[in-house]
């Protein structure tokens, strides 16, 4: 999963702030994740680290958390039951998953532009996670709630069936070594499961500045048959334009072009 903007930047930039982490604190996630005897072991698609917060940072977390948030596993590997979205927002209004909210630059600034829709972030990295919860606190917005855990693991556990108006995933991790480009998000695989959870007309926004992963999510999604590739420009349910972070201003100064790719799920 990524942190806004390059997300491997991101990561140095914490791995160098995080006050006290060694270097046990930064490892590279096990080959698979642990499944149940019924389900296939999967490959995960993000690195497991740890990280502190800071005080405001914990204060917050403790005071916010158990209204906003929810964890995709509970501690002995028992997924969450599907999530009641009307009952956790306190109302009926459409739902966008996104999927790597990293620091929440970009969450942040689209639930405000957006009040009407109602926003569920994924992220697996703590630290990352309460930064964007301060966000939300401090902007006092209604529509935005977390879950903390790995994006397929929400989808296919806590997500129904076509309920969801969009999935975002944005500046996935895009585990650049040919050994690891299994360990990618975007399969195809994935990509028919975020298909099954959204709705009739619903939108999965993918962007990215790794020109090979972006030809790999082209051909994912173009394959999946119950995606039809659409653009920017067309009558969307859901904004498209995001917040330039300074993480992509960054690599776009690099000369790392952005690659945006929007599929609707036909009616």
């Amino acid at each position: 999963m990524r942190d806004d903007g390059r997300m491997y930047a991101q990561r140095e930039d914490d791995a160098a702030s995080s006050a006290g982490a060694s270097a046990a604190d930064f490892e590279s996630v096990s080959e698979t994740t642990a499944a149940p005897a019924h389900q296939h072991r999967r490959v995960t698609s993000f690195r497991s680290r740890r990280s502190s917060l800071s005080t405001g940072q914990q204060s917050t977390w403790d005071r916010r958390w158990p209204e906003l948030g929810k964890v995709a596993q509970s501690e002995d590997g028992e997924p969450a039951p599907l999530i009641d979205t009307a009952a956790w927002f306190g109302r009926t209004a459409p739902v966008v998953l996104e999927i790597g909210s990293g620091t929440g630059i970009s969450t942040l600034a689209m639930a405000q532009e957006e009040p009407h829709l109602d926003v569920i972030a994924v992220e697996v990295y703590r630290k990352g996670m309460a930064q964007l919860l301060g966000g939300v606190d401090r902007a006092g917005l209604t529509n935005v709630r977390f879950v903390r855990g790995d994006g397929v693991d929400v989808l296919e556990h806590m997500i129904a069936p076509e309920s969801l108006t969009a999935v975002r995933v944005f500046f996935p991790d895009p585990w650049p070594k040919a050994r690891h480009h299994k360990r990618r998000l975007l399969q195809a695989e994935t990509v028919a499961l975020i298909s099954s959870r959204l709705k009739p007309g619903g939108i999965l926004h993918a962007a990215t500045d790794h020109a090979d992963y972006a030809v790999q999510i082209a051909e994912v999604g173009d394959a999946e048959p119950t995606l039809k590739r659409t653009s920017v420009d067309a009558d969307l349910p859901i904004s498209v334009q995001r917040p330039t972070t300074k993480y992509e201003a960054r690599g776009m100064r690099m000369g790392s072009p952005i690659t945006e790719l929007i599929w609707e799920k036909p009616e």
